[in-house]
């Protein structure tokens, strides 16, 4: 079935609108560019590497490139830093090194709470590395330390977003003195993508000062530093990656237990996962027996839709490279051609196993290749279903990128099903100062046996972000009956949906308040013959921003929901079909994450259908040292309706406690009214050096079928993990 956008006008003109915006900014593209650009560091060589201990003090970090000419990011662009910053830049054949002091006036207000190796807090004070190996200017690395030597790492999937659950290999110290703090990184080339032939990287610094809610830069625009806007290393020569292969040998042993049917069943099995650099910019997996043991459990949701609920990816081995089968800039709510939940899990979230997958991703030339084969257990009983994926992108005109997508396989049924998709992602942060044009389109059309067309997904988008003055979103698509991405994820079919967004953000001068903001966003979405199914407008009426990082958000929203057919909503209590409209007015508080207790509390009151609502909720988390982090949760919804009355609950607890740096436990409790379960994930971590773990998982599921306040065990299991990686 050919595309087809011409049956509404307004479809027309939004359409029109972000061509013409998409073609003027072409040619501002390559009228305009920025003087930051310019920044670069010539690459220094050694032949013998630095201690890394946090001292600074290995004659080698003499003769390194030095860059000490950090500007301010936040709040106030290209203004002079507040505190003094020195970064060294050396590298050798197998590594890249970096070096840096930070002064500080106050050294004993510097805020380091987090130390727990992957632990993450936004308030701390912190020192940032932007890489962009391929210096396209459209994805890369990021490369976090704290002032108590906690890394985390993260790829960008594109240039405005990240994600952090990539796990790389590097190494990092700190040390801290009566002057401020130091740290010495070493990012070593094999946990990289990179074209050798190519002697010029992306690169770029951030500093971040916790207690200020500060954060300076090397290079930045628009208040944002990413690859699209980095400096340049260059001169990089004769770096090696050995032969380019990592063996993650695997072991686990442990016991689980059905206490409904009375078993128990121990287990004892190897896995493997093999990396192997092809070149230098593309990467061969191979993974065996997949174990998964270890991954931090899904944090629980109350679903008051219709709808299903989007949850992130966190296993290892599909965080690889991820980046490069991202598609259409396509947000959570669905028409997401590929996501890898859908391999390994089943619809309630239970594990199926990996008998073998093969991943090959990385970069040729001016392509970006990512090709997945999974071969899994049938969720339909005796047997297993073969998955695949594939996706290619290359670069066109500065920052943007024209790419296909195709999957195969159903991990759910056993019917035959192939999705193809196209889309052009486009970026240009080159139209003027503090602007930034970011849009996309795509199509998408899958063949499903038993499915015969009106199988196909499209749509388009265009995003003018800012954080002074305006920002403003325009997005519009349309996903047909039966589209059925089988290794993917969508909520809704048959619908036609637009989304505008429109704000402005007024930052005082040398007041108390360092933000005003206030905004528009409309989402409509309707059936394909015109009837209204959803409709939101959230009018945020102020949000206040200090310079601790606290936030004071009012909100105000108006509802429009049509129902074709009777939705039971709780457990006895069903909406009858018909249209309704309701608002609601909410009241948010977000303190600044550096403070010991931080957290977030939201109070809502309105109405819902055709009847009341109330709503409140808390998370916060208390850090009485770097040793301890404690944090509760409460979620509660007070729902009258005139078929009925009812009140969800959602509860969660941690403890987390470091030991040192590199020995943790973690506790997660979670419980909620609706399943009438609680949740334990207890896991104990040692993790001697990045790719080396040693991990001891307790899980333990406990429910109240009847509902009488007294939880019996369902399921409990215990599992010891040894994993090492081997580089060669």
């Amino acid at each position: 079935m050919p595309l087809k956008v011409t049956a509404h006008p307004e479809v027309r003109e939004s359409v029109l609108i972000v061509l013409i915006v998409l073609v003027c900014s072409v040619r501002a593209a390559h009228a305009q560019a920025d003087p930051a650009d310019a920044k670069s560091i010539a690459a220094v060589y050694t032949a013998t590497p630095p201690t890394l201990d946090g001292r600074l003090d290995d004659p080698v970090w003499k003769n390194a490139a030095i860059v000490d000419d950090l500007h301010m990011v936040v709040p106030d662009a290209y203004a002079a830093p507040s505190e003094h910053s020195l970064i060294r830049v050396l590298y050798g054949k197998d590594a890249l090194y970096f070096a840096a002091r930070f002064d500080d006036s106050e050294p004993g207000k510097v805020t380091a709470m987090v130390l727990r190796q992957g632990d993450v807090s936004y308030g701390e004070d912190g020192f940032s590395i932007i890489l962009d190996p391929f210096n396209q200017k459209r994805n890369g690395y990021v490369f976090d330390i704290n002032p108590n030597g906690v890394r985390s790492q993260g790829l960008y999937t594109n240039v405005t977003e990240q994600n952090w659950n990539w796990q790389g290999i590097w190494q990092g110290a700190t040390r801290r003195d009566g002057e401020g703090w130091a740290a010495e990184v070493a990012i070593p080339f094999k946990s990289l993508s990179f074209d050798p032939a190519n002697e010029t990287w992306g690169l770029n610094f951030t500093r971040w000062l916790g207690r200020r809610n500060e954060r300076f830069g090397w290079v930045s625009h628009n208040q944002e530093q990413n690859p699209a806007r980095s400096g340049e290393f260059t001169g990089l020569r004769g770096i090696e990656q050995g032969a380019g292969i990592d063996v993650v040998p695997g072991f686990r042993v442990g016991e689980t237990r059905d206490y409904a049917g009375d078993r128990t069943d121990s287990f004892a099995e190897p896995s493997i996962d093999v990396f192997y650099k092809l070149t230098p910019a593309l990467t061969a997996a191979l993974t065996v027996n997949t174990d998964f043991s270890g991954t931090t459990v899904d944090t629980r949701e109350i679903n008051l839709t219709r709808f299903d609920l989007f949850f992130p990816e966190q296993r290892k081995f599909f965080l690889q490279d991820a980046d490069i089968f991202e598609f259409g800039r396509i947000e959570d709510e669905g028409a997401k051609p590929f996501f890898s939940r859908r391999i390994g899990l089943s619809d309630a979230g239970e594990p199926i196993a990996i008998d073998v997958g093969a991943k090959l991703t990385g970069r040729i030339g001016r392509f970006d290749i990512g090709v997945l084969n999974i071969a899994q257990e049938s969720a339909m009983g005796p047997g297993s279903n073969n998955l695949f994926a594939g996706r290619v992108a290359g670069n066109v005109l500065r920052e943007s990128s024209l790419g296909i997508i195709v999957t195969n396989g159903d991990p759910a049924s056993e019917r035959d099903n192939t999705l193809l998709g196209i889309d052009f992602r486009y970026l240009n942060t080159r139209i003027g100062p503090n602007r930034t044009i970011v849009g996309s389109a795509w199509y998408q059309r899958s063949d499903t046996d038993g499915l015969h067309g009106d199988a196909e997904a499209f749509g388009i988008d265009l995003e003018l972000p800012g954080r002074d003055g305006w920002d403003a979103e325009l997005g519009w698509k349309e996903i047909q009956e039966n589209y059925y991405p089988a290794l993917g994820f969508v909520n809704r079919t048959d619908v036609r949906e637009y989304e505008l967004e429109l704000g402005y953000t007024w930052r005082p001068v040398q007041r108390r308040l360092r933000a005003i903001r206030s905004g528009v966003e409309v989402w409509h979405v309707e059936t394909l013959s015109g009837q209204l199914e959803s409709e939101e407008i959230t009018l945020t009426v102020v949000e206040l921003e200090n310079h601790a990082a606290d936030y004071l958000t009012f909100d105000y929203s108006r509802s429009r929901e049509h129902l074709v057919d009777p939705f039971e909503i709780s457990d006895g209590v069903v909406i009858p079909a018909g249209d309704y409209l309701f608002d609601s007015f909410c009241v948010n508080l977000t303190t600044g994450e550096h403070r010991a207790l931080a957290g977030e509390t939201f109070v809502c009151d309105g109405d819902f259908y055709d009847g009341e609502m109330r709503a409140a909720g808390t998370v916060m988390t208390w850090r009485p040292s770097p040793h301890l982090r404690l944090g509760a949760g409460f979620e509660w919804n007070d729902i009258d309706l005139p078929h009925g009355a009812f009140i969800t609950r959602l509860a969660s607890l941690r403890a987390d406690i470091a030991f040192t740096a590199t020995w943790y436990w973690e506790n997660f409790l979670q419980y909620d009214n609706v399943s009438e379960s609680i949740g334990v994930n207890s896991i104990l971590r040692w993790i001697p050096e990045a790719g080396r773990e040693t991990v001891v998982v307790l899980n333990r599921q406990l429910e109240d079928p009847d509902r009488n306040n007294r939880f019996n065990s369902l399921y409990g299991e215990l599992t010891l993990k040894l994993g090492y990686t081997f580089r060669f």
